[in-house]
């Protein structure tokens, strides 16, 4: 059995809810899924994927799926009691302490000195 018979349910899913450039290839018996989607379609992708394959031991699929909705233009941020950049730039895939910082030059000049209220930028 082809990896693309074992995962049908799943290719057909990302199929009917038109995952934008997917890309269905096997290579060196691993069957890889490309493609740009929502958060929500990725979620669901992955869900089926957790029922074909509970425990995912068989290491047999790559989905590189991109969640379009997570690349947005910036987004705010309002600084809580106790957060620093690090520790905000943890809740945002991708994002640095650094990257966050940079974004909001005009109003942190010590990158270590934040306080509670302050709106931040967090870059997409």
């Amino acid at each position: 059995m082809s990896l693309q018979d074992k995962y049908k349910d799943l290719i057909s899913q990302a199929q009917s809810a038109n995952v934008a450039n997917l890309q269905v290839r096997e290579q060196d018996n691993v069957l890889y899924i490309d493609g740009s989607t929502t958060s929500q379609v990725k979620d669901q992708l992955w869900d089926t994927y957790e029922k074909l394959d509970p425990e995912m031991r068989a290491a047999d699929v790559v989905m590189n799926i991109t969640a379009t909705d997570a690349l947005q233009e910036e987004r705010d941020y309002v600084v809580k009691a106790g957060d620093n950049l690090s520790k905000i730039a943890k809740n945002y895939p991708g994002i640095s302490w650094k990257d966050i910082y940079e974004a909001n030059k005009d109003q942190i000049k010590d990158p270590n000195l934040i306080h509670p209220g302050q709106k931040l930028k967090i870059p997409g």
